[in-house]
This record gives C-alpha cells, sequence and structure tokens, in this order.
C-alpha cells in the first residue's frame, strides 16, 4: 500500500537517537521509543505499537492495529472517488444549465430546424385571440385560426371549403363574395351576366343610379313615363291604358282629371303675378290623353314641339279636344279604367286658345309643364312674336326651372310657393293632394321634384336644353325682368 509505505518509517534502525521527547521509561540503546505516523491527507497522530516477538498479546495487539490502519486507508479511497465523481456531474449540470441561459444550441448551425407538430405554445387564433394549444389549425396570410374561428367577413359562418375570396385581410365565401361585389339587375334581381368579354357590362339611370341588364331595354320591359325608371319584377307599375306606365311613388301624387288641376293651375298663375308677370286673360287648361294631345299637336300650325314625346302644349287655334273629365279607377292588370271623357271646342279669344297637359303625371312635374306652357301664353299675349325655338322655348323652361326649385327647395329664391295653393278641392282626390301641402310632401316626392330639375337641366336638344342653359345664364347674370326686355328688343338673350 503507497500510503502505509509512507507512514512506516521505523525500519531497521531501533538504536538510533531518538525523536525528540518520550513519555516516560529509562534511556539507552535497548529502550522502546514512540514513532510519529504522518498521514498525507489526515492530520492524525498514531503510536507505533512495541514489536515483540515474546509477547503474545502485544503481536495480537499490534496485527489488529495493522488491520484497523489497512481498512481506514481503503474506507479512505473509496470515499475520494466518490467525492471526484459527484464533482463531475455536477459541473456537468451547471454547465447545461449556463448553455441553456445562454441560447446556446449544442447542434451546428447549418443543421436544418426541427418541426413540432405538437408546440403550438407560439401561434395565437387570429380570430378569438386565443393560444392554439392542441388539434388542427389553419394558416392564411401569416395568421393561424382554429378551424371554427375561420369566419367569412359577411355572413360569419366558418369556411370550410377549399375555396374562398380574399379582400384586404378579411376572407368571404365565393357565394358571399360575390353577393358583395357582383353587380346585381334591379329589374330581374338576377346577377348581371359577363359579356362575350368576360367583362360586366350593365345599364346605369344617370340620376336614380338603377343598374340593369342590357338586355332589359329590347324586352319590353316597363318604363316609368314620369321617372324613367324601369319596372321591376317585383312591382309592378300602373298602367294608364295609352301605351304609358306608371311607378308607385310617382302614382302616390299623380293628377289623374281635370277637375284636380285646377288649384294646381290657379297657384302658378298666382306664381306668375307674384313676379310681376299677371296673366290677365283666362286660358282654359285641360288635362288629356295622349292620343288627344298628339292630335292637338297636328292640328296646330305654331309652335316648337319637343319629341318624341311632348307632354303639354300651349294652343293658338281653335280645336276641339277630348279632355278627361271624371279620373278612373283601378281594375284587373293594375289597369286604370273607368275614365269619363268630354269633348270640349276651344274659340279663340286671344292668342292663346288653351293649355293641354297630359294626365297621370305626378303633381310637381304636372306643375312644371303647367309652369313652361303659361310661359309660352304669357309670350304670346305680351306680343313677343317670332322667337326663334332656342329663345322661347329656354326662357319656357328656365320659368320652369324656377317653379321646381320654388317648391322642392323654399327660399332658395325669391317668388312665391304654390305649396300650400296646390291642395284640390275635390274630396275624391285628397290622397293626392295631401303630400302637396307645405311640409307634408314625402321625401319621395321631393326627389322627383330634383329629378325633373336634373332632367331640364341636362336636357340634350337644342331648343330645350341648350336653350335653357343660354337663357339660365342670361337671367342669372341680367335678372329676369330685363332678359326679357332684351328679348323684346332683339329676339336674343343678353351676353
Amino acid at each position: 500500500m503507497k500510503w502505509l509505505s509512507r507512514i512506516f518509517r521505523s525500519g531497521g534502525n531501533r538504536g538510533g537517537g531518538g525523536g525528540g521527547g518520550g513519555s516516560g521509561g529509562s534511556g539507552g540503546s535497548g529502550g522502546r521509543h514512540p514513532q510519529q505516523l504522518l498521514g498525507d491527507q489526515e492530520n492524525m497522530v498514531w503510536r507505533a505499537p512495541a514489536r515483540s516477538s515474546d509477547d503474545p498479546s502485544r503481536a495480537q495487539k499490534e496485527k489488529e492495529e495493522l488491520d484497523h490502519a489497512i481498512a481506514l486507508s481503503l474506507a479512505e479511497d473509496v470515499k475520494k472517488r466518490n467525492r471526484s465523481r459527484w464533482r463531475t456531474e455536477n459541473d456537468e449540470a451547471i454547465a447545461r444549465e449556463l448553455q441553456d441561459k445562454m441560447n446556446l444550441s449544442p447542434y451546428p448551425s447549418f443543421a436544418p430546424p426541427q418541426y413540432h407538430p405538437t408546440d403550438y405554445s407560439h401561434r395565437y387564433c387570429g380570430g378569438c385571440n386565443r393560444v392554439i394549444s392542441y388539434g388542427n389549425y389553419l394558416g392564411c396570410m401569416g395568421t393561424f385560426f382554429h378551424p371554427g374561428c375561420f369566419c367569412c367577413r359577411s355572413c360569419g359562418y366558418p369556411i370550410t371549403e377549399h375555396e374562398f375570396s380574399l379582400s384586404g385581410k378579411d376572407p368571404y365565401h365565393k357565394s358571399c363574395f360575390k353577393e358583395l361585389t357582383h353587380p346585381k339587375c334591379e329589374v330581374c334581381h338576377q346577377f348581371i351576366p359577363t359579356n362575350r368579354a368576360g367583362l360586366i357590362e350593365y345599364r346605369c339611370h344617370p340620376f336614380w343610379s338603377q343598374k340593369y341588364c342590357p338586355s332589359h331595354e329590347h324586352d319590353s320591359t316597363a318604363r316609368c313615363c314620369s321617372c324613367e325608371r324601369l319596372e321591376s319584377w317585383n312591382a309592378r307599375y300602373i298602367s294608364l291604358g295609352d301605351g304609358r306606365s306608371l311607378c308607385l311613388e310617382c302614382m302616390e301624387s299623380a293628377i289623374m282629371d281635370t277637375g284636380d288641376c285646377q288649384p294646381l293651375y290657379h297657384s302658378i298663375r298666382d306664381y306668375y303675378e307674384g313676379m310681376n308677370m299677371r296673366i290677365d286673360q283666362q286660358i282654359p287648361m285641360l288635362l288629356v290623353e295622349r292620343q288627344a294631345l298628339n292630335e292637338a299637336i297636328v292640328g296646330e300650325k305654331h309652335g316648337f314641339h319637343h319629341m318624341p314625346e311632348t307632354r303639354g302644349l300651349c294652343l293658338s287655334e281653335e280645336q276641339t279636344v277630348t279632355s278627361i273629365l271624371g279620373r278612373p279607377r283601378m281594375g284587373g292588370q293594375r289597369r286604370l279604367i273607368g275614365m269619363k271623357t268630354q269633348l270640349q271646342k276651344l274659340t279663340r279669344k286671344c292668342e292663346v286658345t288653351a293649355i293641354l297637359v297630359l294626365y297621370g303625371l305626378p303633381r310637381l312635374l304636372t306643375g312644371a309643364i303647367l309652369a313652361h306652357e303659361l310661359m309660352h301664353g304669357w309670350l304670346r299675349l305680351k306680343g313677343y312674336r317670332n322667337l326663334n325655338p332656342e329663345v322661347e322655348e329656354g326662357i319656357c323652361q328656365v320659368l320652369s326651372y324656377m317653379w321646381l326649385e320654388s317648391e322642392v327647395m323654399p327660399g332658395f329664391k325669391s317668388g312665391p310657393s304654390t305649396s300650400t295653393a296646390s291642395s284640390s278641392s275635390s274630396s275624391s282626390s285628397s290622397h293626392y293632394s295631401l303630400s302637396s301641402k307645405k311640409g307634408g310632401r314625402s321625401s319621395a316626392e321631393n326627389k322627383l321634384g330634383e329629378f325633373f330639375m336634373h332632367q331640364i337641366a341636362n336636357d340634350a336638344s337644342a331648343a330645350y336644353g341648350e336653350g335653357f342653359r343660354a337663357a339660365n345664364a342670361a337671367v342669372n347674370k341680367y335678372g329676369l325682368r330685363r332678359t326679357l326686355d332684351h328679348i323684346s328688343m332683339t329676339g336674343s338673350f343678353p351676353v
């Protein structure tokens, strides 16, 4: 034993000088001196036992002490090996902990990343904002969803199809996206088909923005004779019996016979008088059907008429016309029946014989036509002769526009409003007169008035369109009276 070879130094030199002080006994060469045993790692002192061959008890005792020393030496070796192993394992654990804190990968940097399908700790659902912790998930535009949270932006139901539509970052069912973006026809209520080039082609009314398939312009779809909107398959129009149809909104304020129209006619005459343009003669006014109006136009030698549809006429010749005496009633298939008519001979008592207006038009359109035709009458009664169509029709359209403006936007321009004076005196027409009282008109009727003003301002014809714009510019610049005086002297508008 290496450790024992270092601590037993007594050897055979028993007679040499001993180390310093004994614990007792006599000196001399035959005396036994104690030996000091020094351990390399332990601070222990052992007394070397006296060796004597003639003393068995001492020999046995020395043997036992030697065995004990060997056992202690073996135990110390085992303890050192255990301490060394503990230090090695503890150091490895500390190294691993430091490595984790410094995020040092034990793998080479070029090693491909491993995908762990069960590791969802870093994914949050874009629908419910919760962690996706288990089960399947969807990925779209860099965002993850639970399958039940990937919902259509329009209907709110989950998208389970393999294909869907995106608008920005919002997902849609393909059918929902088509409902939102693909225009539908407002006549047949179907998706407007694409043309041969694959493009969606449709027609759109410039004022009402009514979208419809191009085919409805040629398939006999009815068009309102007042507001020009096409008939919807869900809301049938009223047939007036003379080839014209009227939508339900226009029908609400329609004037159906001559008696119903008289209060409106007199209120417009008052409007002229309020602008110092009094009409002294009593000019008859009649509501007529389209056929009667067309026949009167043929018999009229004087005047320029707006084609293809003339709605009013200021007669200068003596004629016999058929006027509407009694209002019709609603019959089957949404047709008006039971109209009472009367032949009336018109004799010429002045430059103007009568004013004729189509029946069945809304109150505001009927009034705009009366204002236009009364201006023709005023010009003839005041001696304005041989005016070219652009000048005469243009200034008449200005008066029609001004009256509509006073009705639709009261107070916008100076001039008396005729709303309070236009209620019907007939009890049977109370349904139509309610909407004509000031403050009682519906928003739909006001919108109609705006449309009639839009029609006048955007007319494409030379006489009614260009004539109106030239006359309106002159009136806005010089005023109505000075413009009329200039027309009387020169036959043209002031520039």
